[in-house]
């Protein structure tokens, strides 16, 4: 993904973006969203984007993608779904996978350019699971 692009940007490219006209792609599963045409796996198996989908669909997903051995996981979010992406690393350390640790973290801002040219900043966080070996 380009530097250079916004995180929305970014996620339309990969397909990975749900807007009101395309509500059906919000039930898809990992796989299905992998038969989208998105050719890099390693890149959708080890981000996991935090949206409006209850709290508990990322933690059984993160915690079987870490189960079928993947040693880590980034959870990202923006805006609102923030303190959901903390809740979700939180769960998924405290009660599934006890031997992860989430103790890294990124916080940033990012421009959106909206459909009507105006921008507004938008914060995002980033936190890293990583399963203890």
């Amino acid at each position: 993904m380009s530097g250079n692009l916004s995180f929305t940007q970014q996620l339309r490219e990969k397909g990975l973006i749900i807007t009101d006209n395309e509500t059906n792609i919000q039930n898809n599963t990992v796989e299905q969203i992998n038969n989208n045409n998105i050719q890099d796996t390693d890149y959708s198996e080890k981000l996991m984007y935090i949206g409006k989908k209850p709290s508990m669909n990322y933690v059984l997903a993160i915690n079987s993608r870490m189960l079928e051995g993947l040693d880590e996981i980034t959870v990202k979010a923006r805006g609102k779904t923030i303190s959901k992406a903390v809740d979700v690393a939180e769960i998924v350390t405290n009660r599934f996978i006890t031997d992860a640790n989430d103790n890294q973290v990124k916080i940033s801002t990012e421009e959106i350019i909206k459909e009507d040219g105006t921008s507004t900043n938008v914060s995002t966080i980033e936190i890293l699971i990583t399963k203890n070996n």
